[in-house]
């Protein structure tokens, strides 16, 4: 089947120019969108998404209409691959059912990685002249709250779950268990 995905960023533009671009692909199911791309948490895109199988083709204008980062449409494609389904996009000229198609997707991810890693190595640098100029101090300690033994002896006890804890503690669920392990590891 021939799936086609088109996508603008707000309800005032238009999607005439994508439509009109996958005509030539004899779309058999379209999924149309007018929703920013900022994560890939999209109700046409899941549908889409849920609705492919294998075999079928799916068919974008272009890859930032499928996806705002490289990460995630890394993350998509590896998805439809995973499913046997291809991806082609038209301004791109990339088709995921050919072997340039799969090369050129293997390159941008291998791009997407080589910049990541470098970005973590300058932040890395950086945190170690801040630390050595006295800058950076870290995160700092979380602070266990006045009631903290009474509710964290109820808890232990199973007189209270995790959640009333941390209602009754005013803490999100990571600071709490953070402050378990502080706890058990004898830093309290």
């Amino acid at each position: 089947m021939n799936i086609g995905y088109v996508r603008v960023s707000t309800i005032e533009q238009n999607l005439d120019r994508q439509l009109e671009g996958l005509k030539k692909h004899n779309i058999d199911k379209m999924f149309n969108e007018k929703v920013s791309a900022k994560d890939t948490n999209r109700p046409q895109l899941q549908a889409m998404l849920d609705f492919a199988r294998e075999g079928d083709t799916i068919y974008i204008h272009s890859f930032d209409r499928l996806a705002r980062s490289t990460k995630d449409l890394l993350d998509i494609v590896e998805k439809l691959n995973s499913k046997g389904i291809h991806l082609v996009s038209n301004k791109e000229s990339i088709d995921t059912s050919t072997a340039t198609g799969k090369l050129m997707l293997t390159m941008i991810g291998a791009i997407a990685e080589f910049e990541r890693t470098n970005m973590l190595e300058r932040q890395k640098e950086g945190i170690a002249i801040a630390v050595q100029e006295g800058k950076y101090k870290g995160r700092k300690e979380i602070e266990y709250p006045a009631n903290w033994t009474e509710i964290y002896d109820k808890y232990k006890t199973r007189e209270m779950t995790g959640t009333k804890a941390m209602e009754i503690l005013d803490l999100k669920r990571t600071t709490f268990y953070k402050l378990i392990k502080q706890c058990e590891e004898g830093s309290k």
